[in-house]
C-alpha cells in the first residue's frame, strides 16, 4: 500500500515543485492510511452491513425499497427511483421509491432509447450529470417537478444457482438536486458495490422462498394422504376447502375457483369454490368462452406477454390489476368484484400434453401487479393436486355407478338359468330373450363405465323418455332380485318426443343414482312406493322421481347447499348445471320428490 501511495503522490501531486522531502511524503502517507483510509474502509463495510442487515422475509420490493433508502442516505443523494426488468414483456417496470412522495411514474417504459434500459443492455452504471440536457431523459417535467437535476444509474443483480451467471434484475436510479454534477470513479464504484450488496438479501430471501414453497407442497401432499387414509369418498370440493388455506395465506385470496375447459376449448364449467357462499355462479355452471375475454386470454395456448395499467398477461398467468376497469370483465363481473372488495384476480392455466385443460381464479382483496416464480409454481402445484383429486373422484363414481347394472346381470343371469330348467323352452323363449338382452346391455354399460376414464362422452340429441324407460325397468328388476317386498314401483308416466342435449352416458348415470336412492328410501319406510314422471313444462323436459317417505329438514337444507358426503347428489348436480338445468328437491306430506329441468331440443338438431 506505501509504495502504491508513493506512486499516486509521484504522480498527482509533482513532488519537486511541491518541495517535499522524502520524510515528508512518508509522513503524509502513514497519515492517510492510518486516519482516511481506515475511516473509510470502516464506514463502508458499515453500510454494507446495514444493507445486508435488511430481514430476506420482506417482499423483494421491501427489500429493494429499504436498500435505497440506505444507499440515498450513504451517497449523501435525495433520492432515489428503482426499475425492475420484466423478461415476459421486455419492459422496465416501476417497482417503487424512496424520497419521493408523489411517485406517478409510467408503470412501465421500454429498454430501448432509455436511460435505464442502458443500464439494463450495457450491464454498467450510468452518470447523467445534467437531466435536462439529456435525450434519454424523457420524463423531464417530472424530474422538474421534484426539483432534481442529475442522476447516477446503477444495475442491480441478483446471483441464481443456475447456468448462465448472474440475473439482471433492473436499474436502480439514484438523484441529485444539483446541477452539472460531476460523478467521480470512487462514487460511482461505492453506488455500485452497496447496490450489489442487494443481490446476497435477494439471494437469501430466495432461498427462504423455496424452503416456504416446498413445506407448502409437502403439506398439501400430507392433507391429501390423510384424507385418502380415512377411506371417505372423494369429493372435488371437500379436496378444494381443504388446500385453498394453504395458498390464501401467502397470497393473501380471498376466493378463487376451478374450471375444467372443454376437448374443444369452446366451452369452459365451474368445477369447485371456495368458499362456496361467495362465487358467482353455482358449481357446475358452464360459460361459452368465446363470451368471455378474461377465459379466451388465459386458455389461449399463443396469449403474447403484455403489462398495462389493468392487465398483466404471461404465458404462465393472466393477472387482472384493476378489475373496475379492465376491458376483460364484463359489467356484471365488474359490479360483483366491487361489491365482494376484490382489487385483483389472478388465472393461473393448467396444461396437460401442451392444451390448457383446467384454469384456476383467485380473487384477492388487495391490488395485485405480479406474482414471483415460486407463488405461480405452488398454485400450479396446487392446481394438478387438486386434478389428481378429481381423478379420484371419477374413479369413485365408477365404481357407485356400476353397482346397479352389476345387480342387473346377476338378477337376471338367475332368472334365466331358472328359466333353462323348464322342459318346454318354447314357452319361456320370449322372456329368456328379454332377459339375455337386458344382461347383454347392462354388461355393455358395465364395460363403458370401466372404459369412462377419459370422461362422459360428447352431448348428443336424445329422447328423454325412452332412455328413461329403460332404467326405469332396470329398478323394477333390482328391486325384485334385492327381494324388497315393502317397494311397490308404480307405473311410469312418461310424455313421449321430448328431446335433450347431453351426454346419454351420463343421463343414465343420473337416472340410475336417483331411481336407486329413491328405492332405498322406500324400502327404509318398511312399505313404499317410487314413481316416475316426464313431462314438457314452459320449454322445459321435466322428470320427477319421487318415493315414500321425507327427508328431515336440517338434511334437506344441507342437499341443497351440496353439503352432503354421498356421491350420486354430487354426480346429478354436476349433470344439471353442465346442462344448463335446473333442480329442486321438494319433501313433505310423506312424499320426497326430485324434479329436474332440462331445456328441450329439436330433434334433428346437431350437438
Amino acid at each position: 500500500m506505501e509504495r502504491k501511495l508513493e506512486d499516486f503522490f509521484s504522480r498527482h501531486l509533482l513532488l519537486q515543485k511541491e518541495g517535499l522531502s522524502e520524510g515528508q511524503l512518508q509522513k503524509l502517507i502513514n497519515t492517510i492510511e492510518s486516519e482516511y483510509q481506515s475511516w473509510f474502509l470502516s464506514t463502508i463495510i458499515q453500510e454494507i452491513e446495514e444493507i445486508m442487515a435488511i430481514d430476506p422475509s420482506l417482499s423483494v420490493k421491501e427489500i429493494v425499497q429499504v436498500a435505497a433508502e440506505r444507499i440515498v442516505q450513504n451517497l449523501a443523494a435525495d433520492a432515489a427511483t428503482i426499475r425492475m426488468f420484466d423478461p415476459e414483456t421486455l419492459r422496465l417496470t416501476s417497482f417503487g421509491a424512496y424520497g419521493v412522495s408523489d411517485y406517478e411514474r409510467m408503470s412501465t417504459i421500454p429498454v430501448k432509447n432509455t436511460i435505464s434500459g442502458q443500464v439494463i443492455e450495457q450491464q454498467r452504471s450510468i452518470a447523467v450529470p445534467s437531466i435536462m440536457k439529456d435525450p434519454l431523459y424523457q420524463n423531464k417535467d417530472i424530474v422538474r417537478s421534484w426539483g432534481f437535476n442529475s442522476l447516477l444509474a446503477v444495475p442491480l443483480v441478483m446471483p441464481v444457482p443456475k447456468p448462465g451467471g448472474n440475473n439482471l434484475l433492473g436499474s436502480l436510479q439514484i438523484y441529485y438536486k444539483e446541477d452539472d454534477r460531476k460523478f467521480d470513479k470512487l462514487e460511482v464504484i461505492h453506488a455500485e458495490l452497496l447496490a450489489r450488496r442487494i443481490s446476497f438479501v435477494l439471494a437469501k430471501k430466495k432461498i427462504l422462498d423455496l424452503e416456504e414453497l416446498n413445506r407448502r407442497k409437502e403439506t398439501i401432499v400430507n392433507k391429501i394422504f390423510v384424507k385418502l387414509s380415512r377411506r371417505e369418498g372423494i369429493k372435488l370440493k371437500d379436496f378444494f376447502v381443504l388446500l385453498i388455506p394453504e395458498i390464501r395465506e401467502l397470497l393473501e385470496v380471498q376466493s378463487c375457483s376451478l374450471f375444467t375447459v372443454s376437448e374443444d376449448q369452446q366451452f369452459i364449467n365451474l368445477e369447485a369454490a371456495y368458499p362456496q357462499d361467495a362465487c358467482y355462479h353455482d358449481a357446475g355452471h358452464s360459460f361459452t368462452i368465446a363470451h368471455h375475454p378474461y377465459f379466451q386470454v388465459a386458455v389461449s395456448e399463443t396469449k403474447n406477454a403484455i403489462d398495462t395499467e389493468f392487465e398483466r398477461i404471461t404465458q404462465a398467468y393472466v393477472l387482472i390489476k384493476d378489475p373496475a376497469r379492465s376491458a376483460l370483465l364484463s359489467s356484471p363481473l365488474q359490479e360483483f368484484t366491487a361489491s365482494k372488495h376484490i382489487h385483483s384476480i389472478l388465472l393461473v392455466p393448467l396444461s396437460v400434453d401442451g392444451r390448457v385443460r383446467h384454469l384456476l381464479s383467485f380473487n384477492a382483496t388487495n391490488q395485485k401487479h405480479s406474482f414471483s416464480d415460486e407463488e405461480i409454481e405452488l398454485l400450479t402445484f396446487f392446481g394438478k393436486e387438486i386434478m389428481k383429486a378429481s381423478r379420484l373422484e371419477f374413479f369413485g363414481d365408477i365404481l357407485h355407478d356400476i353397482k346397479n347394472p352389476a345387480i342387473a346381470v346377476a338378477g337376471f343371469a338367475n332368472r334365466a338359468c331358472k328359466l333353462m330348467e323348464n322342459a318346454d323352452l318354447e314357452q319361456v323363449r320370449g322372456k329368456l330373450k328379454k332377459y339375455l338382452d337386458i344382461m347383454a346391455s347392462e354388461a355393455a354399460r358395465m364395460q363403458d363405465l370401466a372404459q369412462a376414464m377419459a370422461g362422459e362422452g360428447r352431448e348428443t340429441t336424445v329422447e328423454l323418455s325412452a332412455i328413461a324407460a329403460v332404467r326405469y325397468s332396470i329398478i323394477e328388476e333390482v328391486v325384485h332380485e334385492l327381494k324388497l317386498k315393502g317397494v311397490t314401483v308404480l307405473p311410469s308416466q312418461l310424455e313421449a318426443d321430448l328431446f335433450v342435449s347431453c351426454s346419454r352416458f351420463a343421463l343414465e348415470r343420473v337416472l340410475d343414482n336417483l331411481l336407486s336412492n329413491a328405492m332405498r328410501a322406500a324400502a327404509e319406510q318398511g312399505e313404499g312406493t317410487v314413481a316416475l314422471r316426464i313431462r314438457s313444462r314452459n320449454g322445459m323436459a321435466e322428470l320427477a322421481i319421487e318415493n315414500t317417505g321425507e327427508i328431515p329438514a336440517e338434511h334437506l337444507a344441507r342437499m341443497k347447499q351440496g353439503a352432503v358426503k354421498g356421491r350420486g347428489l354430487n354426480i346429478i348436480n354436476r349433470f344439471v348445471h353442465t346442462n344448463h338445468g335446473n333442480i329442486k328437491i321438494e319433501s313433505g306430506s310423506g312424499i320426497t320428490r326430485f324434479i329436474i329441468m332440462l331445456p328441450l331440443v329439436a330433434p334433428t338438431a346437431k350437438h
